[in-house]
């Protein structure tokens, strides 16, 4: 494991790559969290087979608040930072994966990634302007923290428990203290960012995507419909099926980590085979 920080117009970026040697996966983790999310990809056999880099978000984790935040807690602004990331380890080639928040993020710079192998998002409904939440999301009162200034300890163990599936037994202390680390910025921002203009019509995206496109579904999810993705056009979408994860919520990466991997490193060998 290697780990690094990059210099950008929004601060400094902490980032860390596994030991793998084989094509490159870049993982772009959610809102109040950080790369740590995906420690088991990192560390398990996907990094070990695949060169994995995951970052962390201006404002979360190891990273910089953002030195200007209206300019970079938003879309076009996380997507400038992925480019740079990019830029700076040399994987414009790489499957571009995202989780809940980082998936939109994927979604906002796929157009600028023309050499990309493929996009994977989990977590993630692809929304136009203005963005059909009541038909996108679930109904849940822990939806109201990802647009949340300060959150009490409480309410940040909260917002990480909807992640699981329901009535999960426990999950890592390190996932509520990435909550409060977070910028609390970052959350307003976002909420101010969905506004006419302020984010590319990702149903536009994946409908105009030439490279095959992974949807991954928690069974268990708390937070997203899984029934929306059935009224989206999406021509490269990969085994033409949602993949439903078993026995996972918003975040089957850490519930479901052995299953989820081995999606990944078949929609991964996929994209190989289709550009060789």
């Amino acid at each position: 494991m290697t780990s690094g920080s990059i210099a950008t117009d929004a601060g400094n970026i902490a980032w860390r790559q596994s030991a793998g040697t084989g094509p490159a996966i870049v993982l772009v983790h959610g809102n109040s969290a950080s790369s740590k999310a995906f420690a088991r990809q990192l560390d398990g056999t996907l990094g070990r087979k695949y060169r994995v880099i995951a970052f962390d978000l201006p404002g979360h984790g190891n990273s910089d608040n953002a030195a200007e935040p209206a300019a970079t807690y938003n879309m076009p602004g996380y997507a400038r930072v992925l480019r740079d990331v990019v830029a700076h380890v040399g994987v414009g080639d790489a499957a571009f994966v995202g989780w809940s928040l980082g998936g939109h993020i994927v979604l906002e710079a796929a157009p600028d990634l023309p050499k990309a192998a493929g996009f994977a998002i989990f977590g993630t409904p692809p929304l136009a302007f203005p963005p059909a939440m009541e038909q996108a999301f679930l109904p849940n009162p822990a939806m109201a923290f990802t647009f949340t200034r300060e959150l009490s300890e409480e309410q940040a163990r909260a917002y990480v428990a909807v992640a699981f599936k329901p009535n999960a037994a426990d999950f890592p202390a390190f996932m509520v203290d990435d909550v409060l680390r977070t910028d609390g910025r970052a959350r307003e921002s976002l909420a101010a960012s969905i506004a006419p203009d302020g984010f590319r019509d990702e149903v536009k995206v994946v409908a105009n995507l030439a490279q095959p496109l992974a949807i991954l579904h928690g069974a268990q999810e708390q937070l997203i419909n899984g029934d929306y993705f059935k009224t989206l056009k999406m021509p490269t979408l990969w085994r033409g099926a949602v993949q439903t994860i078993s026995d996972a919520g918003h975040i089957p990466q850490w519930e479901q980590a052995e299953g989820f991997n081995a999606l990944l490193d078949a929609f991964v060998t996929d994209c190989a085979k289709r550009g060789a």
